[in-house]
C-alpha cells in the first residue's frame, strides 16, 4: 500500500477537537486530506446560527466527515453551555422509569443535534452507577440497577437515531463502580468477571440489539478481563464487546488526552495502542492543534512500519468509519423538525416530607468542583435564573458559596429569612458534608436539596436527580407552590 493511502485511512481513524467557534486552517487541511471526524466543544458553541455555519463548513470540505459532540442532557450538554439544557438527566429519566418518556427525551435532542448539523451524538451514558459516591458518571447514568439503566439506554438509542443523529453508547464496559475520574487518573473496577456481565455489561447488550451505531471505551481496569491495560487499550476488553455482545458497529475512544489513556505513554502512543486494541475512531480532545494532529498520524504510521500495528488493522477501522457515516445518512430517510424538551415534572422528584411554599427565599448554593464532563455550565438555581425567579420567586436573593466561613458569614446576614440550600453531591463532597450538618445545626427550618446523585444516608429533604436548567426550574416552581411527599 502507498505512503500516501496509508497516511489517509490513518486520518480516517482521528476525531479531533480544536479551539473556537471558526474552522481553522489546519483543520480544513486535514478535512480534505481525509480526516474521518470532528468532534465540537464548548468553545466551538456560540449560537445556533455560528453553529450551523460550522458545521456546514465542515460537510463542506468533506461530506462524509462524522461530526460529534457531547449531548446527553441534564448536566452534560455541548448544545446549551451558556444557559443549561432545558432537557432532564439520565438519573431524572431512570427514576421517573418511563422508557416512552426517555425514548421522547431522545428524540427531542437528537432533533436540535440534527438541526445543527451534528451527525454522533456521544451518549447515552450506559453506566450503571453502583457506586453513589462515583466523581464522574453520578446522575448522568439511569441509575443502579442494570435492567432498568439497560431499558432506558435502549429506549434513549431509539429516540436518538429515529431522529437522524447516530448514538454512541458509553462508557464500555462501565464506568458506574468507580471511585476516581479518568480524566485525572486510571480507575479499576475489580469485580468477578460473572458480575461485569451481569451488572456493566447489561446496558451495552441492550444498546447494541437497539441498534446504537457506536460505542465508546473508557479509560478504566478491569482485572477480570485484563489486568495489564485499561479498556480503550486492550485487546480483550474490546473483544468481549465484538464477540461477546456481537457489536459490529464503530467503536469510538474516550478522549485520548484523559490520564487513564495517555498518561506515562502519550497521547501519539496511546492511539497506536488504542487502534490495535479495536478502536476505529479516536477521539483525541479539546483544544487540539494541526501540529498535534501530524504528529500522532506520524507516530501511527511509524507503528505500521516497524510491524508494531497492523496495517490491516487501520484500514479496517477506516472502513468502519466509512460505514458509520453511511449508516448516519441512511438514518435520515425522512425529516425530523425540532421538537422542543417537555417541561420537567417536579412530582418525579424524591421529597423526604411535604415541602411548603416559600416566599422571597435565600437560595444558598453551596459550590464545589465539577468535572471536566460538566464543563462550566451553569448549574442549579442562580442569576442565570433571574427571570424565572421574578416570575415565581420574587424577592428572591442567590447566593454561592465555597467554604465553611462563607456560609457561616450568609447563614449570619440572613437568618430572619427562608432559606433553601442547594448543593451537587453533599455526601460525597466533604466540604458539602459538613456545610449540611451547619446548616442543620443553624436553620433546623431550611430546605436541602440534592442536585446530584443522591447519598442513600443524606440528609436532605428532596432530590432533583439533575441540577441543570430543566431541574432547576421546575425546583423554583415548586418551592413557589410547595409539594406533596414522593418517596423513591
Amino acid at each position: 500500500m502507498t505512503e500516501p493511502t496509508l497516511l489517509r485511512a490513518i486520518g480516517a481513524t482521528i476525531m479531533p477537537g480544536f479551539d473556537g467557534p471558526t474552522l481553522p486552517r489546519w483543520l480544513a487541511a486535514e478535512l480534505e486530506a481525509g480526516l474521518g471526524s470532528v468532534c465540537l466543544f464548548d468553545s466551538n458553541i456560540a449560537d445556533p446560527e455560528q453553529l450551523r455555519a460550522l458545521t456546514a463548513a465542515i460537510h463542506g470540505i468533506r461530506p462524509e466527515a462524522v461530526v460529534a459532540t457531547d449531548e446527553e442532557g441534564g448536566d452534560v450538554t455541548r448544545l446549551h453551555h451558556v444557559g443549561g439544557s432545558l432537557h432532564p438527566s439520565a438519573a431524572f429519566l431512570g427514576h421517573q422509569d418511563s422508557p416512552d418518556a426517555t425514548e421522547a427525551v431522545g428524540y427531542s435532542i437528537g432533533t436540535q443535534l440534527r438541526a445543527a448539523g451534528i451527525d454522533l451524538n456521544l451518549a447515552p451514558d450506559a453506566d450503571v452507577n453502583s457506586n453513589p459516591r462515583n466523581p464522574v458518571i453520578g446522575v448522568r447514568s439511569f441509575g443502579s440497577d442494570p435492567q432498568l439503566v439497560a431499558r432506558h439506554v435502549a429506549a434513549y438509542v431509539r429516540g436518538l437515531q429515529h431522529a437522524g443523529v447516530a448514538a454512541c453508547a458509553k462508557h464500555f464496559p462501565g464506568h458506574g463502580d468507580t471511585a476516581a475520574d479518568s480524566h485525572h487518573d486510571l480507575p479499576v473496577i475489580d469485580v468477578e468477571r460473572q458480575v461485569l456481565d451481569a451488572r456493566e455489561l447489561a446496558p451495552f447488550r441492550a444498546a447494541t440489539q437497539a441498534g446504537a451505531l457506536a460505542v465508546m471505551t473508557s479509560h478504566i481496569l478491569v482485572p477480570a478481563v485484563d489486568a495489564e491495560f485499561p479498556a480503550t487499550l486492550s485487546p480483550r476488553v474490546l473483544a468481549v464487546l465484538r464477540d461477546d455482545l456481537c457489536f459490529g458497529g464503530a467503536i469510538v475512544s474516550d478522549a485520548l488526552d484523559m490520564a487513564g489513556a495517555s498518561g506515562g505513554r502519550g497521547i501519539a502512543e496511546a492511539a497506536v495502542l488504542a487502534l490495535g486494541a479495536g478502536v476505529d475512531l479516536m477521539c483525541i480532545g479539546s483544544g487540539n492543534t494541526g501540529d498535534q494532529i501530524a504528529g500522532i498520524r506520524a507516530h501511527v504510521a511509524d507503528a505500521v512500519r516497524s510491524g508494531r500495528l497492523a496495517e490491516s488493522r487501520v484500514f479496517d477501522a477506516a472502513h468502519r468509519v466509512a460505514v458509520l457515516a453511511t449508516a448516519i445518512d441512511g438514518l435520515r430517510d425522512h425529516p425530523a423538525p425540532t421538537v422542543e424538551p417537555a417541561e420537567l415534572d417536579a412530582a418525579h422528584f424524591w421529597f423526604r416530607t411535604p415541602v411548603a411554599p416559600v416566599a422571597a427565599p435565600v437560595l444558598l448554593r453551596l459550590d464545589s468542583p465539577g468535572n471536566l464532563a460538566l464543563a462550566h455550565t451553569p448549574w442549579g438555581i442562580g442569576e442565570h435564573l433571574r427571570p424565572d425567579l421574578d416570575r415565581w420567586l420574587p424577592g428572591a436573593v442567590c447566593l454561592t458559596v465555597s467554604d465553611l466561613a462563607g456560609l457561616r458569614a450568609a447563614l449570619a446576614a440572613h437568618a430572619g429569612r427562608p432559606l433553601v440550600v442547594q448543593g451537587r453531591d453533599l455526601g460525597r463532597v466533604p466540604f458539602l458534608a459538613e456545610a449540611v450538618r451547619m446548616v442543620r445545626h443553624e436553620r433546623p427550618d431550611a430546605i436541602i436539596a440534592e442536585l446530584g446523585w443522591p447519598d442513600p444516608s443524606g440528609d436532605v429533604d428532596l432530590a432533583t436527580y439533575g441540577a441543570g436548567r430543566g431541574a432547576s426550574i421546575s425546583l423554583v416552581r415548586l418551592l413557589a407552590s410547595g409539594s406533596n411527599p414522593r418517596n423513591p
